[in-house]
């Protein structure tokens, strides 16, 4: 049995310490928010929080993060960034198809828990890991500037 603090609580998963996060999150815990894109740590679907730090959930196993505190899009409303980047990404429309936008929205809200004022520069270089097959990139870096302007 593996213990881990998922969203903020503790849970426990009979599974190998070699399976994917992801696939602990999605088929042991029903948590299917968080998306299975390319399984190579590549697209950042699978994008979630270890310890408030963006990590892809397909490669990660689940040994290497018992004892930290992970966070899915499933709980990301529960902070202010994440009301305000959720609100922001509803603002400005940014979902077209949706698959890749848990991903997004917790890069996004990563960035800005370490950087309220973030630049262009600053924007590419923390969503450059997260592909949008719609390619929705303008969108998405006007609402994270939008969200930014809320927080303090």
């Amino acid at each position: 049995m593996i213990r881990l603090n998922v969203n903020g609580k503790q849970v426990n998963v009979d599974v190998s310490p070699d399976t994917p996060l992801l696939w602990v999150l999605r088929d042991a815990l029903n948590m299917t928010g968080t998306k299975y894109g390319c399984g190579m740590s590549v697209c950042g679907a699978c994008t979630v929080h270890v310890n408030g730090s963006p990590m892809r959930a397909c490669s990660t196993p689940v040994s290497a993060v018992v004892g930290q505190k992970i966070t899915t899009i499933e709980d990301i409303d529960k902070n202010a960034i994440g009301k305000a980047v959720q609100a922001a990404w509803r603002k400005h429309d940014v979902v077209q198809c949706g698959f890749c936008q848990s991903g997004q929205i917790m890069a996004a809200t990563a960035l800005l828990a370490s950087n309220k004022k973030p630049s262009d520069a600053d924007i590419d270089a923390a969503m450059s890991g997260n592909l949008c097959r719609c390619a929705t990139y303008v969108r998405i870096r006007a609402a994270i500037k939008d969200a930014a302007t809320g927080l303090k």
